[in-house]
């Protein structure tokens, strides 16, 4: 456990610094900046990335949605649970305030008018979408998330290629909602950089651990019920290794 503690942790500091990083250093830079789809593709391939790293050790979770909603497909223990979201949430946290101390140092940076990449609705929204949509399109697309991870994960997908259909399905769901709500479907990512930015970011947080938990849930289930065979494959992306 200690192990797959640690893997958890550094994967969702890895994808908060790559994805949440980007944003901040990279997507308005003058002249060459990488705007939304560059960030999109950033948090695409941090996923891509650390599942085949660490995904034969953690599963690669790196997102309380994720854990829970393949814990509803009957593919992650209840009692792991609270592990893997501490070392998801830690991993977070770590790499907001990294992101923070390096941005600091840019003349004219501020915390309080640039942010951190923080989700949120309302006037906090990059599009300025309501909470009612905001919801709506975490629900929906944390639900597709979880569809694709148990499906490409599932011992009748094609052996080695699951990373990939999951690094892309997160890049498609950042290309989306970036404009709506700067795109959570991870509570892990949106508390690292709404702990750091504190104000309207923390108060706007349940959204961002209601909606995908929800939708994490609901993905799993219908996997479960309606496409999930009863052989399980141990050693890929979703599943943690036999002790």
């Amino acid at each position: 456990m200690l192990r797959r503690f640690i893997a958890e942790a550094f994967g969702t500091f890895w994808l908060v610094l790559g994805g949440c990083g980007s944003a901040v250093f990279a997507a308005t830079f003058p002249g060459t900046g990488i705007g939304f789809a560059g960030v999109a593709l950033a948090f695409g391939l941090t996923v891509l990335t650390m599942a085949y790293s660490v995904g034969h050790i953690s599963g690669c979770h790196l997102n309380p949605a994720v854990s829970v909603g393949l814990w509803a497909a009957g593919r992650f223990p209840a009692r792991d649970l609270p592990a893997y979201v501490i070392a998801q949430m830690l991993g977070a946290i770590v790499a907001a305030f990294l992101i923070y101390a390096i941005a600091s140092g840019a003349p004219g940076w501020d915390l309080s008018s640039k942010g951190l990449a923080a989700n949120g609705y309302g006037a906090h929204s990059p599009g300025g979408y309501s909470l009612a949509s905001g919801f709506l399109i975490e629900l929906v697309l944390t639900f597709g998330f979880l569809i694709v991870i148990c499906g490409s994960t599932d011992t009748r997908a094609p052996v080695g290629f699951a990373p990939i259909a999951i690094g892309l399905t997160l890049t498609l769901i950042h290309l989306i909602s970036i404009p709506v709500t700067n795109t959570s479907v991870n509570p892990a990512r949106s508390t690292g950089p709404a702990f750091v930015v504190g104000s309207v970011a923390l108060g706007q947080l349940w959204l961002f651990w209601l909606a995908p938990i929800l939708g994490g849930v609901a993905g799993g289930l219908a996997y479960r019920i309606l496409w999930a065979e009863a052989a399980k494959r141990p050693d890929i992306v979703g599943q943690v290794p036999a002790e």
